[in-house]
């Protein structure tokens, strides 16, 4: 296929590339590659398997840049083909840009050099959003061309079975459609009568010269002006503060009201709704992803989203959900640790708490408890991914790399760990906060060399870097 691309670019430059280099494509099934003349230019080609999805982005880009967007040029494409070339952005997304200024630690400090930045995309979205409307083919619109009842529907249906159902968080089927019906009758008093570009979030900002520039919008169709808005806001890992949400919210309603009427408490009570389907259409994405199709980077965001979730519920939902409150509860408390307590300036001195973690195999036994207190944890490891069974993984152990990047691929093990590690962390809490002394941990496999070994050390480092006043002992029973 990419000679597809190398065609293209031949008839639209007048010679082929000197080079072609392969680029990720994160969570999307298009291949991308960057076209190089040596010393002269650079283009992207691109290689979409969904002819309507091409046709959609490929009817939008032109559009869009017709009307003085900033946009990609499209210099050539051969739809039937399903590739296409368009203008090289450069490799600078906003989310990266935002990563690089927090010197890459993730959900750190917002940096207040990001921000002019965001205020400059927030002023461009209302544009696309009402000039969109004007010059968008929705004909074209796939697989919808509204973000109507069917397709709020399809986002909540997606979160229920790629999420929900994936990630084991119990729920009564007959009571989350009701709910899933409140929540769209609510959106739907929105008004509809607007581009919506349907994936405005930071990974889809290219940044360059200083200035934003806009990819991926091929899933955009006719809808409310409240979501994109939400989506970039809401970006689960780039976790922007709540009171930078606000204010950047507050800057893009002005922005909006030069070009359209905007009724300002309406459209923050309808606000809260967009927020809610966005982060439950993000996280079935997580979950497809990260639990079905074993990517395990995509469960990263979980616990970003959860805590977004967590600002929501903390605030009030904006509609009766008696279904999916408590199922975003249970996501809350599975992903969201909580921060250590902060001793007040009242409490005593406190005992040293010392946590033991041992790794044991089934084949002897659960070892003993040798600390004299009876209390902690047991955790068999035996239901998941052995790789024991792996060639090559066989005579090594849950110390060694290989080891731990074969399990961490696994999306039943990084269910297993969130599991084990929040359990654990609020058991460390409550033990400090009762002066207890001691705690002890095991994790059991069939034959105590892999598994076991990998978590006891997992959880080792886990609290060793979260609790630096709790001393922490590892013994490995088989190595």
């Amino acid at each position: 296929m990419t000679d597809r691309l190398l065609s293209l670019a031949e008839r639209r430059f007048g010679r082929r590339p000197d080079g072609l280099l392969d680029l990720a494509a994160d969570g999307s099934t298009r291949q991308y590659f960057r076209l190089v003349w040596a010393h002269e230019r650079t283009a992207i080609g691109a290689l979409g398997p969904d002819h309507e999805e091409n046709a959609a982005f490929l009817s939008f880009a032109k559009a869009l840049r017709a009307a003085g967007l900033p946009v990609p040029e499209i210099y050539a494409d051969d739809e039937a083909a399903g590739a296409w070339l368009e203008e090289d952005l450069g490799d600078t997304t906003l989310f990266q840009a935002l990563s690089a200024a927090r010197g890459g630690e993730a959900g750190g400090e917002f940096p207040a050099s990001i921000v002019p930045l965001y205020r400059r995309v927030l002023g461009v979205l209302p544009r696309f959003q009402v000039e969109g409307d004007r010059v968008v083919d929705y004909a074209k619109a796939y697989p919808r061309r509204a973000f109507d009842r069917q397709s709020i529907l399809w986002d909540l249906n997606y979160f229920k079975y790629h999420f929900l159902k994936l990630a084991g968080i119990p729920f009564n089927e007959q009571r989350l459609e009701s709910d899933f019906a409140r929540l769209t009758s609510f959106l739907l008093q929105a008004p509809a009568d607007t581009f919506l570009y349907r994936d405005f979030q930071s990974r889809n900002v290219m940044v360059r010269g200083g200035e934003p520039w806009f990819v991926d919008f091929q899933g955009g169709r006719k809808g409310a002006p409240h979501y994109d808005v939400a989506s970039l806001l809401y970006d689960a890992k780039a976790a922007l503060p709540p009171p930078l949400r606000r204010e950047l919210l507050e800057h893009y309603l002005g922005e909006l009201e030069r070009v359209y009427p905007v009724d300002r408490a309406r459209f923050r009570e309808l606000f809260t709704g967009f927020v809610l389907v966005r982060l439950m259409q993000a996280m079935g994405a997580y979950g497809y992803r990260g639990f079905f199709e074993r990517r395990r980077r995509f469960l990263e965001s979980v616990p970003h989203a959860a805590r977004n979730l967590d600002d929501l519920l903390a605030a009030g939902l904006p509609v009766a959900l008696p279904e999916l409150e408590p199922a975003f509860r249970r996501i809350v408390e599975r992903w969201t640790p909580r921060p250590p307590r902060s001793p007040s300036p009242g409490d005593g001195p406190r005992a040293a708490l010392t946590v033991l973690i041992r790794s044991f195999s089934y084949r002897d036994g659960i070892p003993a408890d040798g600390e004299g207190h009876g209390g902690g944890f047991v955790f068999d490891c035996r239901a998941l991914p052995n790789p024991q069974h792996v060639e090559g993984l066989r005579e090594l152990t849950g110390l060694d790399q290989p080891v731990a990047e074969y399990l961490e691929r696994q999306a039943e093990v990084q269910e297993f760990w969130a599991n084990v590690s929040g359990l654990a962390d609020a058991h460390v809490e409550r033990w400090l906060e009762r002066d207890f002394a001691s705690l002890t941990v095991a994790f059991g496999c069939t034959g105590g060399r892999h598994r076991s070994v990998y978590f006891a050390e997992k959880l080792a480092a886990h609290l060793r870097s979260r609790f630096p006043r709790v001393a922490v002992r590892v013994i490995h029973g088989k190595l």
